[in-house]
């Protein structure tokens, strides 16, 4: 693949990406699925695409999907326990299945999928990997041996800048996440120094002793304090 074809996806897909970013109160889940609709087009062969993850206790689902094919594909590997995109998840950055009636690397997975759908071609991408989930982006085709070389690279470009836009969707959610969690405290704090006359270093620690002497998270007994449902005697002290 020549270098102004990976420039020219790279390019669409970062417009995508800036597209999805600027786009009000926009979920991971969405700009996820909008982003794998968009990566069919870019790997020649593919006609359908997904997001799976799993998780070390061996739980996988479909964050998001091209038609109905790999969800179901999705499933068999939860049912075995195995396929290329647990493959490519946990032990490779890229796995390709060429062609499912001849592949015995899977022979449970590969068996299960030819005989209940129409896909004979695979090739997945490792995405990310922690100590709790790894997620892979795949292809799926119908025929058998359409990825090529110039099919690999075109999906590894797409797969490189749908895992950068992965990791900035995760840290603004946590950073959101983060905000939200510091005004309901900074909320229950202000009915603590209203209520009991203290200052905020007096209300704080005081929403410490309660999350310790009930072995609750601080922002739940926040949210509790700011909706009125804390009972503890603590919390009329």
């Amino acid at each position: 693949m020549s270098l102004s074809r990976q420039e020219m996806i790279a390019t669409q897909v970062n417009e995508l990406i800036r597209v999805i970013e600027g786009r009000p109160q926009a979920d991971l889940d969405t700009a996820l699925s909008d982003l794998v609709d968009s990566a069919v087009g870019y790997v020649p062969g593919a006609e359908y695409a997904a997001i799976t993850i799993a998780d070390h206790s061996g739980g996988i689902r479909t964050a998001a999907a091209t038609g109905e094919y790999p969800w179901i594909l999705d499933q068999i590997q939860q049912r075995w326990g195995q396929g290329p995109c647990h493959g490519a998840a946990w032990e490779h950055h890229t796995v390709k299945i060429d062609d499912m009636r001849t592949d015995g690397r899977w022979p449970d997975y590969c068996r299960e999928v030819i005989a209940t759908t129409p896909i004979r071609s695979v090739v997945a991408y490792q995405l990310y990997a922690d100590h709790h989930t790894t997620g892979a982006l795949n292809f799926y085709a119908r025929k058998p041996g359409v990825f090529d070389g110039t099919a690999v690279e075109a999906g590894m470009v797409v797969a490189t800048h749908i895992a950068l836009a992965w990791h900035l969707a995760l840290r603004d959610k946590q950073f959101r996440n983060a905000l939200t969690s510091r005004d309901i405290i900074g909320q229950a704090k202000g009915i603590y120094m209203e209520r009991h006359k203290i200052d905020a270093s007096q209300a704080f620690e005081v929403l410490k002793r309660l999350s310790q002497n009930s072995n609750t998270p601080l922002i739940d007994i926040a949210h509790q304090i700011v909706r009125g449902e804390c009972r503890s005697r603590v919390c009329d002290n």
